[in-house]
């Protein structure tokens, strides 16, 4: 795994994990999330995920094979 985090900025308080994925472009659709998911490849938080649908806040670390994922907040004010 990357020793490197990347950032995924949100707009509102809440991103569900197969459009976090999704937007930080690490899957190519949400058919290719869905699968990932369903198969245990994505953790949140240290454990595994199997919920496409789990909310996610900022703060919140997904890791999917060599990506780390930090879902940010947005702060467009």
């Amino acid at each position: 795994m990357s020793d490197e985090t990347q950032p995924v900025q949100i707009r509102d308080d809440m991103i569900r994990l197969g459009q976090a994925l999704k937007l930080a472009n690490v899957v190519e659709d949400g058919v290719h999330a869905r699968h990932v998911i369903e198969h245990g490849e994505v953790s949140v938080n240290d454990e595994v995920e199997t919920r496409r649908g789990r909310q996610l806040h900022p703060g919140d670390v997904i890791v999917f094979g060599e990506e780390r994922l930090l879902i940010t907040h947005d702060d467009e004010d």
